[in-house]
């Protein structure tokens, strides 16, 4: 079916046309007694091995090899999947609306350095492969692509809606970014001009002065509200009964937020923040309201922007009802380079002792941040990234011990968005040494977070259909509401609470694909290569 928009109401949306609940072909099947294959669903009984480690009296460390039997299930119907974001008519949800149509129909068009093709490139999911095996004749590394692991919703087949302070339509909204080429812009117009965000909440204290002039689509009330609750909700269920979904993903790519403080008696529980709500409590966000919203009709809510959403009762809420959460913060340019850097340099003996970070942007993310207080909140997240890096040497960092880490963004609006990030790097060598290195990457940065908007849509639909148990049980449970297998698209991961925090880019891919594997009953690729090293 072609491509159209209902231009019905308010938050009219684009529309996919996957057929829902049918399971995709495999292009690959696991040969092994412990894996099923029904129309249904895949089950593998599944062996998890790690290492505990016992401190002794005397202060040495005894390691013991460990397992878990666990079984998973994965539902193979892939849904007809609806994903609303909030900011929809922003740089962000503007680019990957007029992107998705481009792919939809396989769009081309010139450029100064000749013709484009629609593409995914930047999504871990849609662009990147992993390693299946080695080929049993040659040897060779056999490679699939990374969303045929598992019977994945394609984003050509998402239906996008969502809501925006602003109430310009998809197209014009498109225009103000200054992202896309002209010439893939008149292409797409017509689609986009039918599309127009819902009203959205907005609380000035919460984003800055400068947004004011925006915000002409907002539901009256300038703090949270229990209308403002049931209004979201009432938008969620609208747009799921209007375009015949079978799931929604609700993602949050609207303006960073200052940080909300956290209130004993006001948003520490889920009874407090609910109660909060209703008293119209200054101190909750906007987006803990979408969170909510989303929690209490049991659909997933992501947080693309760097504030502290998921206070404490909004997490509580989520582990009641659960429903799945993940956060914080798209990590697209400069953190994500740095994970993997600094990542290489402390795993190499480097001893880090500083790294300064200074970027420059003209976009609306830029001007945002030109206050204070919504700095803040970009500070927090960014200078986070090198923490459990730094923490597991203790050999180069004694306890407590961390490398000077300093986090500048300024706004220049000339550049628009052509972010410009400079990082310098200086630690200590071999004997005294030092060394320095200096990175100065230009990137687009639309460009750069749109593809993990996908990301983060796909693979949080797909935990939805995963379920596991332990052998010895009768019934399959959800992985815990709070969804860390984000983490290698989010600058501050959010985790389950009391759990340790990974930055390090290679391990949030690594588990990001091994979970993966272990529901078709694939163990961890190892990088030992035994059959290639022995004699």
């Amino acid at each position: 079916m072609a491509p159209h928009a209902d231009a019905s109401a308010n938050g009219t949306a684009l529309n996919g046309h996957s057929q829902a609940n049918q399971p995709q072909g495999d292009l690959f099947t696991v040969n092994s007694p412990h894996v099923v294959y029904t129309d249904e669903s895949i089950t593998s009984a599944y062996v998890y091995r790690t290492t505990k480690v016992t401190r002794t009296a005397s202060g040495s460390l005894q390691a013991t090899p460990f397992e878990t039997k666990y079984d998973f299930k994965v539902e193979r119907g892939v849904p007809k999947v609806g994903l609303m974001l909030v900011g929809w008519g922003g740089n962000n949800g503007s680019t990957v609306t007029a992107g998705i149509i481009a792919n939809r129909k396989k769009l081309s068009w010139p450029t100064r350095e000749g013709t484009q093709k629609a593409n995914y490139y930047g999504s871990v999911i849609m662009s990147s492969t992993v390693k299946l095996g080695n080929d049993e004749v040659t040897g060779d590394d056999v490679n699939v692509p990374f969303h045929k692991l598992l019977p994945m919703v394609h984003p050509n087949d998402l239906v996008l809606g969502g809501w925006d302070i602003s109430s310009m339509n998809l197209a014009d909204a498109m225009d103000r970014a200054q992202v896309l080429e002209p010439t893939l812009k008149m292409l797409v117009r017509k689609e986009m001009e039918q599309m127009r965000p819902l009203p959205s909440i907005y609380y000035p204290d919460f984003i800055a002065s400068n947004q004011g002039d925006r915000a002409d689509n907002v539901l009256p009330g300038g703090s949270a509200c229990q209308e403002h609750l049931d209004k979201i909700r009432s938008d969620i269920r609208d747009f799921k009964q209007r375009n015949a979904l079978d799931k929604i993903i609700v993602l949050w790519t609207a303006n960073t937020e200052r940080y909300a403080d956290i209130i004993p008696g006001v948003n520490d529980t889920a009874n407090n923040i609910l109660a909060a709500i209703k008293a119209g409590h200054d101190e909750i966000s906007p987006s803990s309201v979408f969170a909510t919203a989303c929690i209490l009709e049991g659909v997933p809510f992501i947080n693309g922007s760097p504030q502290n959403t998921f206070v404490p009762g909004v997490i509580n809420l989520a582990e009641i009802h659960n429903s799945y959460i993940g956060g914080d913060d798209f990590k697209s340019g400069q953190t994500k380079m740095k994970s993997a850097l600094v990542d290489f340099l402390i795993s190499a003996g480097i001893k880090l002792t500083s790294i300064a970070s200074y970027n420059h942007l003209g976009n609306n993310d830029g001007k945002n941040l030109a206050e204070q207080k919504q700095f803040r909140s970009k500070e927090i997240s960014k200078s986070n990234v090198v923490d459990d890096m730094v923490a597991a040497n203790h050999i180069l960092y004694a306890e407590g011990e961390h490398p000077d880490h300093t986090v500048v963004i300024k706004y220049m609006p000339a550049v628009g968005d052509h972010k410009r990030a400079l990082d310098e790097y200086y630690g200590e060598l071999f004997m005294g040494g030092r060394q320095t290195i200096s990175i100065f990457n230009v990137c687009e940065d639309s460009l750069l977070a749109s593809p993990l908007i996908i990301d983060l849509a796909l693979v949080t639909e797909m935990m939805t259909r995963i379920s596991w148990k332990n052998s010895s049980d009768d019934e399959y449970r959800n992985f815990h509401p709070v969804l860390s297998i984000l983490s290698f698209m989010l600058k501050a991961p959010l985790t389950p609470p009391g759990t340790p925090v990974v930055n390090a880019l290679a391990k949030q891919r690594n588990a990001l694909c091994n979970i993966f594997r272990a529901c078709v009953g694939l163990q961890p690729e190892s990088d030992m290569t035994l059959e290639h090293k022995l004699f």
